[in-house]
C-alpha cells in the first residue's frame, strides 16, 4: 500500500493476486496468480482462514529481503 496524506490506496501490481479458496476437505488455501492467469504456487491447507491471511501477509513482508539459493 501506498500512503497518500492519511488515506492508504493499493500500489497496482500489474494482475498479481492472492486467491483464498476452501479445498475439498473444508481447509482455506491460497494460490498465487501471475498476470497471465497462470498459478505460480499455491498453499498448504489451513483450518481457519485467518491463518491463511496471515501466511499472505508473512510472504508478503519478507519476499523482498528473501536469498536465492541455487543448488543446480
Amino acid at each position: 500500500m501506498r500512503r497518500t496524506g492519511r488515506v492508504r490506496t493499493p500500489v497496482r501490481s500489474a494482475g498479481y493476486r492472492f486467491e483464498i479458496y476452501k479445498d475439498k476437505s473444508g481447509e482455506y488455501r491460497f494460490r498465487f496468480k501471475a498476470s497471465n492467469g497462470e498459478t505460480m504456487f499455491g498453499s498448504e491447507g489451513y483450518r481457519a482462514k485467518a491463518s491463511a491471511m496471515r501466511a499472505i501477509q508473512s510472504i508478503k513482508l519478507h519476499t523482498s529481503a528473501a536469498d536465492v539459493l541455487d543448488d543446480s
